[in-house]
């Protein structure tokens, strides 16, 4: 008797396929993002002291309200850099939606648990220009598993 061997390809959906962010900072309905300045350039897989960016900057003033970008999950806020000389910016905060796990650094969140609505306000933006003077204020979009955030905006 002959073997056969079938072979079955499955196409794997994401539910996050087709998502788009919403506006992240008052001021910047577009979610404009963060190019080149003084301290850097904002986009994925910049230059950063030897290491790779992994996150995309969204221009974001200091002391702007940070909005849900689509319906989210808070969970929980993160120390960004905890180191003592960065302590004015060092917050953010955990978020899920939309199939995706992300992170947004340099926010002051108003709470770290529960669910807030699309254009709903998470937060402040810190005061970046206390740390980093003359650096295109932003609050930095990071994926959870640290992928290109990129293709959501």
């Amino acid at each position: 008797m002959k073997m056969r061997r079938v072979v079955v390809l499955l196409a794997v959906l994401c539910v996050c396929d087709g998502v788009r962010f919403g506006q992240l900072c008052r001021g910047n309905p577009t979610n404009r993002r963060r190019t080149s300045d003084s301290q850097g350039q904002g986009h994925y897989g910049a230059g950063r002291d030897g290491r790779l960016h992994k996150g995309l900057d969204i221009r974001c003033e200091d002391g702007s309200d940070v909005l849900a970008p689509f319906d989210v999950t808070l969970h929980g806020g993160l120390l960004v850099y905890n180191n003592p000389s960065k302590a004015a910016i060092d917050s953010g905060i955990n978020l899920r939606g939309q199939g995706l796990c992300f992170k947004l650094f340099y926010v002051r969140p108003d709470r770290t648990s529960g669910s807030v609505r699309k254009g709903e306000r998470i937060g402040t933006m810190l005061p970046m220009q206390t740390v980093y003077p003359g650096i295109t204020s932003h609050v930095h979009v990071q994926m959870c598993d640290k992928s290109d955030p990129t293709p959501y905006f």
